[in-house]
């Protein structure tokens, strides 16, 4: 139902209000009724009424018309760019009612404001959560060893460098979850500058999986590519930053990797693109985390991810805001016992 205009708001209190005041005055004109007659006093009366309608319609009209005209002309100052203000505000006389419009609108936006700011304020407050979660296991790590080692135990050689080494993978741990949020940063803010240039994509995959191959032997899984690519496979991105994101999947398949499995990477020609799949023959993610997992400090089922250790958390983090700061996609699969897919898109090198 559509609601009464203030135009017509007018219209109603000026004829109300001219009524009454008009009736007032009928009133106190009563005694020269004896006087003038019938005929002069009705003439008179409906003067008299004419006058104070169109007296307090145009008073009431303009009072209401310059008022909400002002805020119609905020509101719509602060909405549309400098440079359209003078062009679609002309002072019509619609403005009333386009000033419900204007006002219902802002009204949603703001709304949606305040609901992406809470959700914002939710995730600040989990990541703060998190990242004090990921330094206190660290942090109490060495004051363990320190405290340990101030009770007796530095005058044990055997106990003291042992201690001591564990000091030092907690430091390094610590490390590593610092560089890691500043890289994030880095990317999130723009300060990185990619290098783009022509490289082969399958070579640099053959050099991560010789720099992880130790790593993988020592869970027995196999790495391997899902078949022979005699013909380079030419992307234009930035090198380091891509094989830092073939690294960070790699290693998060070994980790979640089971005994004897494999982590297999293809390569497919996508017209203007090519699309890298790292899948491996792990523990698989559930359905309903597969939207997080690209999330900072994401582990999944906090069982499954202290069985599997180490890492700062924030690997597949950091893997997202490479990709899309390349322009490009990446998106996850995966089954239950069977496995994980990450796949993600680069463009194709063009040919000289």
């Amino acid at each position: 139902m559509k609601e009464s205009s203030p135009g017509r708001l007018a219209l109603i209190s000026a004829l109300l209000t001219s009524l009454v005041f008009a009736g007032i005055l009928a009133l106190a004109s009563w005694l020269s009724l004896i006087i003038v007659g019938w005929p002069l006093y009705l003439f008179g009366g409906l003067v008299l009424f004419v006058a104070c309608y169109l007296l307090f319609y145009t008073i009431l009209k303009r009072f209401i018309y310059d008022k909400i005209r002002l805020i119609y002309k905020t509101i719509h100052d602060l909405k549309a760019p400098k440079s359209k203000r003078k062009e679609q505000w002309s002072g019509e006389s619609d403005s009333i009612d386009r000033a419900s419009e204007e006002v219902a609108a802002w009204a949603s936006d703001r709304k949606k404001e305040i609901e992406d700011l809470r959700k914002m304020e939710a995730y600040r407050r989990e990541f703060l959560g998190n990242v004090s979660h990921e330094l206190k296991t660290p942090i109490f790590n060495i004051q363990g060893y320190v405290l340990t080692l101030l009770d007796g135990a530095l005058d044990d050689p055997e106990i003291n460098r042992k201690y001591l080494l564990r000091t030092e993978q907690s430091i390094n741990r610590m490390i590593s979850i610092i560089e890691d949020l500043e890289t994030i940063s880095r990317l999130e803010s723009g300060e990185v500058e990619l290098n783009f240039s022509a490289f082969d994509i399958c070579a640099l995959a053959r050099e991560v999986m010789e720099m992880l191959e130790m790593e993988a032997e020592q869970k027995k899984i196999r790495l391997h590519f899902a078949r022979n690519y005699d013909i380079p496979v030419m992307v234009y991105a930035d090198r380091d930053n891509i094989q830092q994101v073939l690294t960070n999947l790699v290693v998060n398949a070994i980790k979640y990797g089971t005994e004897n499995g494999r982590v297999k990477i293809s390569f497919f020609d996508m017209d203007e693109h090519i699309l890298t799949e790292v899948t491996d023959s792990g523990i698989g993610i559930p359905r309903e985390e597969l939207p997080r997992v690209f999330e900072r400090f994401f582990r999944g089922e906090k069982s499954r991810s202290r069985k599997r250790g180490g890492g700062s958390g924030l690997g597949l983090a950091i893997v997202k805001h490479i990709i899309e700061a390349h322009v490009q996609t990446i998106n996850v699969r995966s089954t239950l016992g069977v496995g994980t897919t990450f796949a993600f898109t680069l463009e194709k090198a063009k040919k000289i």
